[in-house]
This record gives structure tokens, sequence and C-alpha cells, in this order.
């Protein structure tokens, strides 16, 4: 068989029961769907990061989000920095294989020159490079004012400003994928399509056709299972040109959520003492900005009908940092070549081995959390950003309690103690090589550091 084409979908700020394969029951996506039953469905996959910017950086670098370079959300500014240029990503990796690589969406890992999607092994791009924008408008308005700015217009292709006003995004997103596979199929050379949508990260926009398809329910669930629609029928519009150009079995698919569902204000639909949100994490504690589970486990899929047994319903756990390693693998590359920490999964999803990881960790501002086996450890964990932790400490069995609504520290201590200082350890490596990679810039040296 010739190397496998890859594709990832990436959704912004989708909460983990909001496709009708994870369990939402009032809303319809029949083409991810569809995904999930031709491969494998992961139950406890995750994001490394609750918010935007460290979870992509993880996603295309195979990296914890602070050994990439990126541990928070990126400022919007066209000067603003974001992923090292010297940091490998998963399209400069498969490019030294021969790919053709392109990504179409939301960028938000830098906007200055060096940042890029061309300076991280794109052949060619289209989207936005800030947090967000207006569906119609291409503008990005949020956060400009702190700094004294205006808002601006924020839509490109391969580094040129264009502009398409009144266009929907998830739409124009759709329709240059489109293109590129039946471009890509012309070249005959293997390609790696990144499609990072950024719905349903508000401002919450859609089509009149979409909020159609949704009559009966309350009007925040209703734009957020019309966003969602529009992203499903994209799915289905790019698998079905994949299908047309005779590469369905040779094509690799992943899709996830890049973090958990907003409870942002502005995100809210309504004013007063009510606030409506629409994404759903279902019984996970937790959402974005938050390292519970309901802000960093996502809905995570893999289909490839050449190799991928179909209809799986996987309970291992994975991150989106393993995704990099296990392209590679499949296309014949060694990750050992590369920093790393994420693992190959191959044979998890081929065949139906036990997950490579013994811990996952992540970390937000303050919080560090911590996964061995179903026992999780979140220190400092908060519900809502800027309030007080709701929790110093907090253990829960995931097998037993997946909403993490009892806390165990004190009826199993050595657990406790033992991943407190495991998620502790894991900190303190994160934090010294942030600071010589500071240290190093400040002092005018190029290059992301790999050992102090």
């Amino acid at each position: 068989m010739s190397k496998p084409n890859f594709i990832v979908f990436l959704t912004d700020d989708q909460g983990y029961y909001d496709l009708s394969c994870m369990g939402a029951e009032d809303l319809k996506t029949p083409h991810i769907d569809a995904l999930a039953h031709s491969g494998a469905r992961m139950t406890n996959w995750y994001a490394n990061s609750p918010v935007c910017s460290p979870s992509r950086a993880a996603l295309l670098t195979g990296r914890y989000p602070g050994n990439a370079g990126v541990r928070s959300i990126l400022a919007g500014h066209r000067t603003a920095p974001g992923l090292p240029q010297e940091v490998p990503t998963l399209a400069s990796a498969l490019k030294k294989l021969g790919y053709q690589t392109a990504m179409f969406g939301k960028w938000h890992l830098g906007l200055a020159e060096g940042s890029r999607p061309h300076d991280h092994g794109f052949d060619e791009w289209f989207g936005f490079l800030a947090g967000c924008i207006d569906y119609y408008s291409h503008i990005f308005y949020w956060g400009m004012s702190d700094g004294g700015m205006d808002p601006i217009h924020d839509l490109w292709e391969n580094g040129q400003e264009i502009y398409a006003n009144g266009r929907y995004f998830t739409e124009l997103i759709t329709e240059r994928a489109v293109d590129y596979i039946q471009r890509a199929a012309a070249d005959g050379r293997p390609f790696f399509l990144y499609v990072p949508y950024n719905a349903p990260h508000y401002p919450m926009h859609a089509p009149e056709e979409y909020l159609d398809r949704f009559p009966g329910l309350p009007w925040e669930r209703r734009i957020m299972a019309a966003m969602l629609s529009a992203v499903d029928d994209s799915v289905g519009a790019i698998m079905a040109e994949v299908r047309r150009q005779g590469m369905a079995e040779n094509t690799v698919v992943f899709y996830q959520s890049d973090n958990g569902p907003s409870r942002e204000t502005r995100n809210w639909l309504d004013g007063g003492d009510r606030a409506y949100y629409g994404g759903s994490a279902g019984p996970l504690k937790g959402h974005k900005f938050s390292l519970f589970e309901g802000g960093i486990r996502v809905p995570g899929i893999f289909s490839w009908p050449g190799a991928i047994p179909a209809q799986q319903v996987i309970h291992e756990m994975g991150a989106a940092m393993d995704v990099f390693p296990t392209f590679l693998t499949m296309a014949g590359g060694d990750p050992s070549e590369y920093e790393l920490d994420g693992l190959d999964i191959s044979e998890v999803l081929c065949h139906k081995a036990p997950s490579p990881h013994d811990y996952l960790f992540w970390e937000m501002e303050g919080q560090t959390a911590v996964r061995h086996g179903n026992w999780k450890l979140v220190l400092n964990g908060q519900l809502v950003e800027g309030e007080p932790p709701q929790d110093r400490v907090h253990l829960a069995n995931l097998d037993e309690d997946m909403g993490e609504t009892a806390n165990l520290k004190d009826e199993f201590p050595h657990i406790t103690a033992h991943l407190h200082k495991e998620a502790e350890a894991w900190r303190e490596g994160i934090e010294e090589r942030w600071a010589s990679y500071w240290r190093k810039r400040q002092n005018g040296t190029t290059g992301y550091v790999t050992e102090d």
C-alpha cells in the first residue's frame, strides 16, 4: 500500500457530549457519526490543554504545550509571536517524507512573521490567525481594546490578506478543503490536510438553513446545534470528495475538539440573571479553562478503512500529542528522530493494544493535573476562570466517577501522595525549561531549547 493521506479535523470549544455519537440526543451529526462508525471512537481522549493555543501547539508538535513553547492563549495583534519556528510540526515532518501539506481554518499560533502556517511546514493555507473572528465579516474584535487597538480584519490566503465579506466562514473552509483534495489527487503525492474549524467558538453565528433544522430547541442550544450541523455537513462534503477521488481506503482521518465548552461571557446569548452557553460536556465537571474532565476530555475519532477496524469504541486513554508520532509511523517515518512527548497509538487503534501511556499531565496557570490509570489528581482545580480553586487537592476514580463528584484524597492518601509528587515533578520540569527558553530569548539566542 502507498503512503496514506492524512486529514485532521479540529473543532473549537466543542463539548465532550456535543456529537450524537457521543451521547447528544438533541442535535444531529450524521457525517461525523459515520466517521466514528467507520473506525474508532475514543471515550478517554484528551486535549493537552483546556484552551486554544496550547492545545493546538500540542496537536501539531507532539509535545506538551510547555515543551512546544506555547503555554497560554496567544494575543491577536499582528505582531504577536507564537509557536517557535524551530519546533518541528507534523506538517514539516511529513513534508520530509514527500507529503504535500495544507491548512484551512483557524491558526491561533502566532501572527508575527516566523509564526505563521507557512513557517511551520504548510505549503498553502487559508484562514485567520487570531483566536476568533466574526463568521461573516471576518473581523477580530475581542481583547483589542485592552491594548488600545482597534478591531482588525483577519482573513488570509498564503500570507496575503483577502476579503470575502458576507461569506459564512465554516463554508469557506470547506470549499477550500474540497478544492484542495481535487488538486492533491491530480498531483499524485500523498497529502496532509489540516482543517481546524473555528465553530462552535463564539460569536454564535449560523445561517438560517442550519437553524431551521432545530426548531424546537431553546435558542442557546439551537444556535450551538446549528453551528455544529454546519461543521457536520462540511465534514460530509470533504469525505464525499475523498471517496469520489477513490482515496477513502488509504486516507487516515482524525477528529477532535481543542478543549471543552466555553462558559465565557462572550458565549452568553441572554442578559440579566440568566446566562446561556449552549455547549455541553454532559456529566463531566468543568469546561474551558478548567483541568477537571469537562475542560480537557474531548471527542476523539480515528478512521482508516484500510487498517483501523470499524465500529470500535476504545476506552484506552490518549491525547492530541499522540497524533504526531502515530501519523509519522503510519507514513513510514521514525518518531525517534524528533523530541516528542506523545506516543504512537497505532497498535491501540489497529490491534486493540493497551494505551502506551502510564501517565498524562496538564497545566493551566495555577492548575496542574495528572491521570494514571483510572486515577485523576487535580491541584488547585478551578471551575470558573478567575475564581478561587474549588479544591487545593482533588482525587477522583474516573472509572467509577467520571464527573469527579467525590474527592477521595483522604480515603486514598498513598495514591494522593504519589500522584501529587508526580504532578509536581512534571510541572517543575516544564517551569525549568520555560525559564531557560526565556533566558535564551532575552539573550538573543535563536532556537527553542532542548536542554538547559
